[in-house]
Order: C-alpha cells, then structure tokens, then sequence
C-alpha cells in the first residue's frame, strides 16, 4: 500500500499571474565584529539589494562566480539566514518577520533546499530513511507507520530502492546521496526547492542522471526550482529563467534562451564566453573574454557600478553612479549604463 501524493501539475508560467516568490531588495550584511588597526571592521554585503521573481513551475536558475551571493540568496529565501533588509513575497503575502507578517518559519515547509556537498548535508549517525523523515516529524506531518510509507514511496520516486531507507549516507555513493537529499527536500510538498549546487560534487557522469531526476520531478508534481550553480551548461538546459549575480547584486535576467543568445552586459558576455563549444575549430578560432583583476571584497565594493573595476567597457560615468536593473527588451533586464 502507498501514500497518496498525487499533486496537480502546474501550467507554464503565466506573466500576468502573481509571481509564487518574490524577492525586492533583499539584504544580507554580515557583522565580524573586533577592529582592525583601531577602526571598526566594515560589514560583508554578501546581498546589497537582490530582486527575483519566481513563477509557479518554473526553473530560475542563478548563475555567477564564487562568493557572488548565490548560495547566501538561498540560504536567506529558505530561512537558514534572518535577511538584513529587504522583502520576501509568497503568493502575495509578506514573509519578512515584521510585526503583523507570518514569520519565517512559515516559509519553510513550502520552500525546501537541496546543499551540495551530500554527504556533509546528511547526519552520518541517521538511516536515510530518518533523514528522509524528519522534515514530516518535525512539521508534525502524519503519525509514524505514514511517515514510512512516503520514505518508500519517496526513495522510489527518486530511483532508489525502499529498503534503502535502512542505510546509512557512508553506504551510498554521491550520486545516490544527492537523490536521498532530493527526496528529503520533498518530504513536505514544498512548492519551491532551492538547489544549491546540486551537481557540482559529483562525477560527470552522474551529473546528467541527477539534473533529469529533477526535470522529470518538475514536470511530475508542478514544483519550481532555483537552480544555482556557476555550470553555464547546466543552467542552460535546466532553466527557463536566468539571474546573473555579480557581488551581491542582480545585473541581468532574462528567459534563457534570450539571455544565452542575445546577453547585454559585459559580465554575462563574459561568462558565456567561456563555455566550452564542442568543435575543435570553432573552440581554436574563438576569443573568450578574460576579465582582469580580482573580484573585489563584499566589505569595500567600488562605487558606481560594481563591475567597473574589471569592465573593458567601463567609463567615469560607470565609477561615479550604480545602473539600476532596467527592462531593455521585454522580459530582458539589464544594470548596465551601456547595454
């Protein structure tokens, strides 16, 4: 006997419907406290004003280099981080812990996060099948014999075997701990699941098999993913939207097509270009950008536009004032002074 989970698939995305999650002006400063030769230690803008949008069954993916935000975006959008600033939007409704507002904790049965290390994301000391299971004990969600039988029913969905759930996370490989980490994210129907890297600490031929699981998990139950990671390739096949972070800010989104055909800023040109072509002539004769410099501390970013510091293209007017993140072309938004 199994449960029933029968969750209605969702219809592509409607522009004119209200987004399922939507992120304005989101914040995320840390404070390291102490001084340094005598003056107080700036704070990390790890997030200095972040706006996303979320559609129901869609896949947003986040795309940037290291230490851009990407991972702390997700941290804050499931709860793990108390945002700073800014405001977090659930079917219209304002989760960002203010008097009057739900809490955030009321997000997190509706939004779950898959991490990327597997193995570090499960207790050692639990059976899968506990893991898999405490996100429902801990929301209080059926009684115990219930609980088992979605575990079996959620390690089959995710292409493992229900007598799995009596292993320990040592006792599977990496791909299989990432499918257990899948189905734990599940557990409690959440509409949104942020997948943080959830490929990048696996072998290449496992990659594959995880990013289909989770486009046929789409397609199944309606739920939309963030899908960050700083794969190009990946985020192109999986993603019907694309956000490009660079140092705590949004500077381009687009539909994933458009933004892989046609980028605007100098960052996101920069970053395609250095996907590989799969042509031994064509990956000869081409010229991929090479950006200049080091990405510059969250602590101290430059004034103006963030990336003038390493932009080819970058003028006294992009040193002197921020570009905001405008609509260039429909459903194409661009920060750039000259895109």
């Amino acid at each position: 006997m199994s449960v029933d989970v029968a969750i209605p698939t969702t219809a592509p995305a409607d522009p004119s419907a209200t987004p399922l999650l939507q992120v304005r002006g989101l914040k995320k400063h840390f404070t390291s406290g102490g001084r340094l030769f005598g003056r107080s230690r700036p704070p990390v803008r790890a997030l200095d004003g972040v706006d996303l949008t979320l559609r129901r069954g869609e896949t947003l993916g986040v795309v940037g280099e290291s230490g851009c935000g990407k991972t702390t975006t997700g941290r804050v959008l499931v709860g793990l981080e108390e945002p700073t600033d800014g405001e977090i939007m659930f079917d219209g409704v304002s989760y960002t812990g203010h008097s009057g507002k739900p809490d955030m904790k009321a997000l997190r049965r509706r939004v779950q996060m898959v991490f990327q290390d597997p193995l570090a994301s499960l207790d050692p000391k639990m059976t899968v099948g506990a893991s898999i299971a405490e996100p429902m004990r801990l929301n209080h969600v059926g009684s115990h014999d219930e609980r088992s039988e979605r575990v079996a029913q959620l390690l089959t969905q995710v292409g493992l075997r229900p007598e799995m759930a009596r292993r320990f996370p040592a006792q599977f490989s990496g791909g299989q701990r990432q499918r257990v980490g899948i189905a734990r994210a599940l557990a409690v129907r959440p509409d949104v699941i942020i997948a943080d890297e959830p490929t990048s600490a696996l072998d290449v031929s496992v990659r594959a098999q995880v990013v289909n699981l989770l486009s046929d998990l789409q397609d199944e139950l309606g739920v939309a993913f963030i899908f960050i990671s700083h794969d190009m390739s990946t985020v192109r096949f999986i993603s019907g939207h694309v956000a490009v972070m660079y140092l705590g800010r949004i500077v381009e989104t687009a539909p994933a097509e458009e933004l892989f055909a046609r980028p605007q800023h100098p960052y996101t040109q920069a970053l395609l270009s250095s996907i590989p072509i799969p042509d031994p002539v064509r990956e000869r004769a081409r010229r991929p950008i090479v950006l200049e410099g080091e990405l510059p501390s969250p602590s101290r970013p430059p004034s103006g536009c963030r990336f003038s510091t390493r932009c080819p293209m970058a003028t006294d007017l992009c040193r002197e004032q921020e570009p905001a993140l405008s609509e260039r072309a429909p459903a194409h938004s661009v920060a750039c002074h000259y895109a």
